[in-house]
């Protein structure tokens, strides 16, 4: 039983290398290959009888929430990069950006000092569908620290096999750069229009 199918992308980066992405491709397919795998020894069990205090269930439930946000942050990952432009100062994006943080460039220095803290993550500019209003999130394990209910505008792989193929671990602000050259800004703003319509009604 197969419910997900590895989606395909074919970027061509600025400060990002083919050799990265195949191999961050392939990491990827892992959480989906995994994802898939989970699902049907839950479903195996369930239909053997098990239920949920089964010791072997519950260990596959609690695996399923790492295997598939890892598939899905990195979906949303590759789908904001590829198509780098300027974000279209007449979106609702930049306009909520310019209304909460004043500039771009003052959101862009804060979402960069969440992607540059220590350790490794995630970092997901999130908007909350009940107010519109956006926040930085750094989020470590794949499936703990979001914010319940809200929606990824942004999404960045800030784990090292993101970039050690082309950069030092000590080197993620080159790395950091390089994302900002290559973002699907378009794609970001189309998420939050999505969450602005919510929020208007």
């Amino acid at each position: 039983m197969s419910v997900y199918t590895a989606k395909k992308w074919t970027l061509t980066l600025d400060g990002l290398s083919q050799e990265q992405l195949e191999q961050h491709y392939k990491l990827y397919e892992g959480y989906v290959n995994n994802t898939n795998t989970l699902l049907q020894k839950i479903k195996e069990q369930i239909d053997g009888g098990a239920n949920g205090l089964t010791p072997g269930l519950a260990e596959l439930r609690r695996r399923l929430g790492w295997e598939y946000n890892g598939m899905r942050l990195h979906e949303l990952y590759f789908d904001n990069l590829g198509a780098p432009a300027a974000l279209d100062p007449s979106s609702a994006l930049a306009s909520r950006i310019n209304e909460q943080w004043g500039s771009f460039d003052a959101w862009l220095a804060d979402f960069k000092t969440v992607c540059t803290m220590r350790g490794v993550g995630w970092a997901i500019l999130y908007a909350d569908p009940h107010t519109g209003l956006l926040q930085n999130f750094w989020v470590t394990e794949h499936e703990q620290g979001h914010p319940a209910g809200f929606v990824p505008v942004l999404v960045m792989d800030i784990w090292e096999h993101a970039f050690t193929v082309d950069y030092k671990p000590t080197e993620r602000a080159k790395y950091v750069e390089a994302f900002f050259k290559n973002i699907n800004w378009s794609a970001a703003a189309d998420r939050y229009r999505t969450v602005s319509a919510l929020a208007a009604h």
